[in-house]
């Protein structure tokens, strides 16, 4: 069976890969010239790449990993010490650590926990141990109940003190969905410390050898295309064409330099795009059906991801690390965690900021002068000495819709890959899956949707 699949992300990536295992043939079509949509890189002039986001591997992201070991690539994931590092404003350039040591879960985590003297007191880190037993004991049918909360409003009923949130949980939640506390679902952050806790392994993390566009999504098209599949990039859809019956008839793609209009078609098709121009392309017909008016209430999320090349060496940790500044929200310090980016003598930040959406419109010049003045405050003995750090070159990566932002009650509109069109699927990390909005949400929904081709024609 054919299928077209509109969007070259992990999501349409991984479906194409599961398809062609299923022994069917998919041809994937971007609109842009590069490949994996939220994870995409570039190359500069200078030959230095730079990504659309600063992306992590957990241990808790089991279909990610299995991809790596059926790809036969696992040896480009470097894993760090199992730790979790935070910046410690009131006492600028110096960190506070969570080390797990080697022992079953939830033993490390709670062992972690219990270690760091430095962000909780004992009285905080009991208050917030009562408030974490009903989603321990009730699991993951509790976890999605929480939606109708915010994090903030969580906390609030549990009787956890306020300033457990602002130690730990700012961050926290600005790294899972660049929105801050009073905003976030419940669930999201209930269900990422379900997983970090409950699998030994769950918060461990890695970085990839490199760029996420060459080490991961270019052996994807090659083991879609070794199998019969296609991957046609600057092949932008411009409309998905019905037939009487209201079924997808054809792909409608964009010529190219004033090239003639082409019409794709396939036995099955797959919507592989972000949720928000998905909407903007749905036909008439279908806008009135309540499955696809259900995605009116998904919304991406502003993202800004920053690359700030130094002329030294600003640190030495080999690991991410949470800002807690109330501009960035993780960083990284790439040529020490990644192999392809290493500089034994100058350092690559990767930084993201969040909240966006009051600087999402702002310069770029405003936007690298706001995050030089914060990494002013986190290393204050390479910034306020009579030679400080140079700032050698920057891009500024911009996604004004990235993620859905995953306020209180958005569980409800995230749609199944399988869709009131018998031969028309949706797959991207906002549809109805286990894991949050994610890489690793990204490839078990390409998974799924990949079983449901798969199931449908066979029957």
């Amino acid at each position: 069976m054919r299928v077209a699949i509109a969007g070259a992300g992990l999501a349409g990536l991984s479906c194409a890969k599961y398809l062609t295992d299923g022994g069917h043939t998919p041809l994937i079509l971007e609109r842009r010239d590069v490949l994996g949509g939220k994870v995409a890189a570039w190359k500069d002039a200078d030959g230095d790449w730079y990504e659309t986001g600063l992306h992590i591997f957990f241990g808790a992201y089991p279909n990610m990993l299995q991809l790596f070991k059926e790809l036969g690539i696992e040896d480009r994931l470097q894993w760090k010490e199992h730790a979790m590092i935070f910046n410690q404003p009131e006492i600028p350039g110096t960190y506070s650590r969570f080390d797990f040591p080697n022992l079953p879960a939830p033993i490390n985590g709670v062992i972690a926990i219990l270690r760091n003297n430095d962000m909780l007191t004992w009285g905080e880190k009991i208050s917030f141990a009562k408030g974490l037993i009903p989603a321990m004991l009730q699991g993951q049918k509790y976890v999605e109940e929480m939606d109708k909360y915010s994090w903030s409003e969580w906390m609030k009923r549990q009787n956890i003190p306020v300033r457990v949130e602002k130690e730990v949980f700012i961050a926290m939640s600005k790294a899972l969905n660049f929105i801050n506390p009073d905003e976030i679902s419940a669930t999201i952050i209930l269900t990422a410390l379900n997983r970090f806790l409950q699998e030994k392994n769950g918060s461990k993390m890695a970085f990839l050898d490199g760029s996420p566009t060459e080490r991961l999504c270019e052996p994807l098209v090659d083991y879609i295309t070794k199998r019969g599949g296609e991957v046609r990039l600057n092949a932008p859809l411009k409309e998905f064409l019905l037939d009487p019956a209201g079924h997808v008839s054809g792909f409608s793609i964009r010529g190219d330099n004033g090239a003639t209009d082409e019409v794709v078609t396939a036995d099955a098709y797959v919507s592989a795009m972000p949720v928000d121009p998905l909407k903007t392309m749905l036909p008439t017909p279908w806008k009135q059906m309540e499955f696809f008016q259900k995605l009116e209430g998904l919304e991406g999320v502003p993202v800004i991801n920053l690359h700030l090349w130094f002329d030294r060496k600003l640190t030495e940790i080999d690991h991410l690390l949470f800002s807690r500044s109330p501009l960035l929200s993780v960083y990284a310090d790439m040529s020490n965690t990644c192999r392809g980016y290493a500089d034994p003598d100058r350092s690559m930040l990767e930084l993201v900021l969040a909240p966006a959406k009051d600087w999402i419109s702002k310069s770029d010049r405003e936007i690298v002068d706001a995050t030089l003045a914060e990494l002013e405050k986190l290393f204050p003995q390479h910034f306020g000495s009579e030679n400080p750090a140079q700032l050698l070159k920057s891009h500024v990566v911009k996604t004004p819709r990235s993620v859905y932002k995953a306020t209180p009650g958005r569980e409800q509109y995230r749609p199944s890959q399988q869709t009131p069109i018998s031969n028309f699927y949706l797959t991207g990390d906002y549809t109805k899956q286990r894991y949050l909005a994610s890489m690793e949400g990204a490839v078990l929904s390409g998974k799924l949707t990949a079983q449901a081709i798969i199931a449908a024609a066979r029957a």
